[in-house]
């Protein structure tokens, strides 16, 4: 296999990305990539070599020998696609390496893990961010912006949930070695939106059920915020795709269904005016969250202040208490 190397045609400003992992999720960000102007995926590595040469072929990359030839190659970000149990350990070789880092949620098994990365993005000046798709989304800043013009007044309450029904047994979400689980692969986005509208944690409450192969398979949690309470769900045997509710005391908010890939919103007012918000997405989705971190790395910035790091700090410490009350702890963990 061959390293990649800067392309002299590339125009100044290029933003030349490697991928960790080969699997669906990077196959996604390879798509999306594709709707970034200024961007293109120049790099791919992955344990296994046959996917990332498939990988690569679908977007003219190069494929690398090994994890320390990709961050070698002249790249200029990483993209971290691969199972949550590893991905502490390839952000703090990348930034170590001095190449900073967009990694898929979850940033990190655990919040001392998600420490140890911050040490090493600080350590070498870089670049790190976790890849949460829903706040880049064109309909999710639209919202933001008209209720900064026109509000409901303060959040005050969360309610959002997701649940897969008929999860393959295979199915790495089901994986205890990788560290799957609803929580993790899942109850993140519901965790993310608590935090965005109601502040840091105070207390989770769990209910849940751990499933045969040790992983959570079901979360219901009642989340009590600086700025209100929270109730979400996550689940892997029940069939709950849905929406997400937002309530302040001068009206509500639906994010319709797929709300993490939000494209439509209902507002509805205490005085009777209901105002509908339609924004299309495009490439995907995962695009929007690559072109902020593409414009943050051209601006010089160490952190997104859209997605920030106490932000990801927060999440972890919900999915933290939650997989506590449940009693998971995965081997990535001892």
């Amino acid at each position: 296999m061959n390293s990649a190397s800067p392309d002299s045609h590339d125009a100044p400003g290029t933003i030349r990305w490697g991928v960790i992992g080969a699997g669906r999720i990077a196959h996604r960000f390879v798509q999306g990539v594709a709707h970034v102007p200024g961007a293109r995926v120049a790099a791919v590595w992955s344990r296994r070599a046959e996917p990332a040469q498939a990988l690569a072929q679908t977007c003219g990359a190069q494929t690398c020998e090994s994890v320390e030839a990709l961050f070698a190659s002249g790249i200029d970000a990483v993209y971290i696609a691969t199972m949550q149990d590893s991905h502490a350990h390839y952000a703090i070789a990348a930034l170590d390496a001095g190449v900073p880092v967009l990694c898929e949620k979850p940033a990190t098994v655990n919040g001392a893990q998600l420490e140890r990365v911050l040490d090493a993005a600080q350590r070498n000046e870089r670049l790190f961010m976790e890849a949460m798709k829903p706040p880049f989304y064109p309909l999710y800043r639209a919202l933001r912006a008209h209720l900064a013009a026109d509000p409901i007044g303060p959040v005050g309450l969360v309610r959002a949930g997701c649940s897969v029904a008929s999860v393959p047994a295979d199915h790495p979400s089901l994986s205890f070695e990788h560290a799957g689980g609803a929580l993790l692969d899942i109850g993140v986005y519901e965790m993310f939106l608590a935090v965005d509208w109601l502040g840091a944690p105070r207390e989770v409450q769990t209910f849940g059920r751990l499933g045969a192969t040790g992983v959570d398979t079901f979360a219901s949690l009642n989340c009590e915020h600086e700025h209100g309470i929270a109730q979400l769900f996550c689940g892997l045997d029940l069939h709950g795709f849905g929406d997400a509710l937002l309530a302040g005391p001068l009206g509500n908010v639906t994010i319709h269904a797929n709300w993490w890939n939000p494209a439509r919103a209902t507002i509805r007012y205490v005085d009777g005016r209901v105002v509908e918000l339609d924004e299309p997405f495009e490439g995907g989705g995962l695009n929007y969250e690559t072109a902020h971190f593409c414009e943050l790395l051209r601006a010089g910035e160490l952190e997104s202040p859209l997605m920030t790091h106490d932000t990801s700090r927060q999440m972890l410490e919900m999915a933290d208490a939650a997989r506590a009350a449940l009693g998971l702890r995965f081997p990535c963990e001892f």
